[in-house]
């Protein structure tokens, strides 16, 4: 039990949280890491396999129940690696593709836009110079906030 649980602190910690912006590189991650965990069958499949009744034989069942559980821990993971900002904004879903569809017109859409641009501006307001760190990193990271900024608002 005690290794599940590191198991599943080291992925939390090692995956990309969605931010609003990239959509692509955690999209990537999350196919990457649903497929290693051999959870990557509610992506792949088309369709959810037929429902099971009283009736199915074990080779129907077998299949349903697989990818119930892939769903379910394929939804959990999406879920958790999302930034808490965000979540809100991503409609539930019963279903792991609906779920990846709704993220990825999530991150096109104006929402993502104003959010960015306001956790971009809170950064360059607030960010403070920790003594810690050589100052030429500090610069540079202002520096990348000011053109991350500077790319999403248009100038007039």
């Amino acid at each position: 039990m005690f290794a599940v649980a590191t198991n599943i602190f080291v992925l939390d910690n090692a995956m990309t949280k969605f931010n609003g912006m990239n959509y692509v590189d955690w999209s990537e991650k999350i196919k990457f890491q649903l497929d290693v965990m051999d959870l990557g069958m509610t992506l792949i499949m088309d369709e959810k396999p037929t429902a099971i009744t009283e009736d199915s034989t074990e080779d129907e069942r077998s299949p349903f129940e697989a990818w119930e559980r892939s769903n379910r821990l394929s939804l959990n993971l999406m879920r958790m690696t999302m930034a808490e900002n965000i979540k809100p904004f991503i409609l539930n879903t019963e279903s792991t593709r609906e779920f990846m569809k709704n993220v990825k017109e999530y991150s096109n859409s104006e929402i993502t836009d104003k959010s960015v641009v306001r956790n971009l501006m809170s950064e360059l307001t607030t960010k403070k110079f920790e003594w810690s760190q050589p100052i030429h990193d500090h610069v540079t990271q202002m520096g990348n906030f000011a053109s991350k900024l500077k790319s999403l608002v248009q100038w007039e």
